[in-house]
Parts: structure tokens; C-alpha cells; sequence
């Protein structure tokens, strides 16, 4: 216990992982238990009226997705992307953004090869249906004549309809000026 004719002491402050804030700087969802002279047993809090705050589910969840994002951050740094640094740098200084952490741009160099992998998938899935429907290349019947070819070759009649179904227009224009 503090003595009360003492100015120098401080009250106890809770430890700063039990006591968290949030991405805007304002105090976090916690439960905090007050206690007072009259509580007594095991469970009792402190005398004096301090507060212990304990963290709530939300707390531990988002500790657990801040260390990972730090684990994550680190590893970027070893991480080669498929998309060179130099190409990355380019387009993301056409695009207006600025940024000196490599880290980062690594990490939009992963979202872009993210987003090219998942159009190449959805269109190499498209040729399947299409080749195994028999409508148009070599599907169906007019597939038996060429037997044992079976690599698969990305054409704008796959690649269109994957793209669009990503929210991009890869159409040919109605007619040239």
C-alpha cells in the first residue's frame, strides 16, 4: 500500500498488454472489475478501489491477427515475388503511390500475382467445361481426332468471360477510328 502523505507515488497502472487500443488510438472493448474496501475472498480485487482490467475475447483475437501481421511483415522480406521489384515500383508510381518500405510493395507484387493466378484459373476452368462440351476447338468428338493433345492453350474465348468475372473489360472495341 502507498502512504498517503507520500506526493511522489503513483497508483498502479494496469499492464499495457492487459490494456489495448485500437487501430484509431481510442481504448479498447475491456471488462474491468472495480474494487472496493468491502469485497472480500480469493477472487477479491485489490483494496483501494484500483481497477484490473482483463481482456476480452475480442482482445486475445485481435492480438493474435497483430502478431501474425508482424510474423507476415516479416517474412516479406525474404519473399521474391513472381512480379519484379522494378515493375512493381513502375506501376505503383503511375498509380500515384508513394511508399519506401519494400515490404509493402512486396505485398501488392503477392496481390497482383493473387489476382493474375486466380483469372488464369478461372479461365484455364472455363477451357475445360468448354473443351469437354464439344462446343467450339477441339471438344466433343472432333477432340478424339487429336488424341493424345491434351495442353490446354489460354485464348480470349477463356480469358474474357474470366476477366469479366473479375471486373475487367477485355472487350475489342465496335469498330477502329
Amino acid at each position: 500500500m502507498s502512504d498517503p502523505m507520500n506526493i511522489d507515488s503513483t497508483p498502479p497502472q494496469p499492464s499495457s498488454s492487459a490494456m489495448r487500443a485500437d487501430p484509431d488510438g481510442r481504448k479498447g472493448k475491456h471488462s474491468v472489475v472495480d474494487g472496493d474496501n468491502s469485497a472480500t475472498g480469493p477472487g477479491a480485487a485489490g483494496a483501494g478501489g484500483d481497477n484490473v482490467t482483463k481482456p476480452t475475447r475480442a482482445d486475445d483475437e485481435m492480438a493474435a491477427k497483430e502478431r501474425s501481421l508482424a510474423e507476415f511483415l516479416v517474412q516479406m522480406d525474404d519473399f521474391a515475388p513472381v512480379i519484379p521489384d522494378a515493375v512493381t515500383d513502375y506501376y505503383i508510381s503511375r498509380a500515384g503511390f508513394e511508399c519506401d518500405d519494400v515490404r509493402i510493395k512486396r505485398l501488392l507484387a503477392l496481390a497482383a500475382q493473387k489476382f493474375i493466378s486466380d483469372i488464369a484459373t478461372d479461365a484455364l476452368q472455363l477451357s475445360k467445361v468448354r473443351q469437354q462440351s464439344g462446343v467450339g476447338g477441339r471438344g466433343g468428338r472432333a477432340g478424339a481426332m487429336y488424341g493424345r493433345d491434351r495442353r490446354a492453350t489460354l485464348s480470349m474465348e477463356d480469358l474474357g468471360p474470366a476477366l469479366a468475372r473479375h471486373g475487367v473489360n477485355a472487350r475489342k472495341p465496335d469498330y477502329l477510328t
